[in-house]
């Protein structure tokens, strides 16, 4: 239930609404499928609220990752964006992988195309690369290791100290683990374009409005933006924060998504949604490309499937093992 302010733009608050779940026709039919085909279906915080509420895991792309590589379903139904449903096959090599929408994509990892990041590598052999898991199959098999931002620290943590790091693709991500692990990187230059869009001027006008809600925000965020956050933390590390945290009020600085995870699982605290310099929600156009009529006719044809060719799945595979085993 959203509750809207009188502010040009208007501030959005998510809330628990007291009704209880009754799942429409469409949804009971993707659940009966999803039975029928022994598949499993993992859903991105971002997703819509209507397919986090049939999905069998909720989660951020470390959980996900997770998820893909633990499951027994014969079928994996990825609610997410194309490079997340690659992870699952490239860790699933055997099992159908579908995604509602092949043109779910991603500008952060369109922002590193595998051939550019080869080609630097070529120039610099002796670089070791992290990349962040929001990056194409392609880019993961040019990489050392992955990591995701809730285990990014951990896993830049463990490079040895003799090798030179290469950070793909974000560059904010990169920026704010540099300085928290005190490790200097080559940052490659891209961003998540739906993060970028908090500025300071929209969260300092939002906190004069909740003086006494915490801040927490995304380290896909600008640094001018992390530096008001009380907390800068992944989506489901901000589910444990505000938990833990006595406030009832959070200002949270990520896809508007993760609002009906953060309100379904603490019912009893309210959640300000960041607003952009121009918009009081900032949704990610392709997390959003994925509906329920789609994915109904996923189950239905059992397809789009996602394809990768034997070689890259090995290659891929690699880095991804290390940051499950570093993790």
């Amino acid at each position: 239930m959203i509750k809207a302010t009188t502010e040009a733009p208007p501030l959005q608050v998510f809330r628990q609404s007291a009704d209880s779940v009754v799942l429409n026709s469409e949804q009971n039919e993707i659940v009966r499928l999803k039975e029928e085909a022994n598949a499993v279906l993992l859903c991105h915080n971002y997703q819509i609220e209507a397919i986090q509420q049939v999905a069998d895991y909720v989660g951020d792309s470390l959980g996900l990752a997770r998820q893909a590589a633990e499951t027994d379903a014969d079928v994996i139904v990825f609610c997410g964006v194309h490079f997340m449903a690659e992870t699952a096959k490239i860790l699933n090599p055997a099992k159908k992988v579908l995604l509602p929408d092949l043109n779910a994509g991603c500008s952060l990892s369109d922002s590193c195309p595998a051939e550019k990041l080869a080609a630097y590598k070529d120039e610099n052999p002796d670089l070791y690369v992290v990349a962040y898991v929001n990056c194409s199959a392609a880019v993961k098999a040019l990489s050392d290791v992955i990591c995701t931002s809730g285990n990014a620290m951990q896993i830049v943590g463990k490079v040895p100290e003799n090798r030179e790091i290469l950070f793909v693709p974000d560059q904010n991500l990169g920026q704010w683990v540099s300085a928290q692990t005190g490790r200097h990187m080559r940052l490659w230059p891209g961003s998540c374009y739906a993060h970028v869009l908090f500025t300071k001027e929209s969260i300092e006008r939002c906190r004069l409005e909740y003086p006494n809600a915490p801040v927490v925000a995304h380290p896909e965020c600008v640094d001018s933006v992390r530096d008001l956050a009380d907390e800068v933390c992944s989506t489901e590390k901000m589910v444990g924060f505000c938990r833990d945290h006595p406030s009832e009020t959070f200002i949270i600085l990520t896809e508007t998504g993760m609002m009906h995870r953060l309100t379904r699982e603490l019912p009893e605290k309210s959640f300000v949604v960041g607003p952009t310099s121009y918009c009081a929600c900032n949704d990610c156009r392709f997390m959003k490309m994925n509906t329920l009529p789609k994915l109904l006719s996923c189950l239905q044809q059992q397809g789009p499937e996602i394809i990768l060719d034997d070689q890259l799945i090995e290659q891929a595979k690699l880095p991804i093992e290390r940051m499950l085993e570093w993790s």
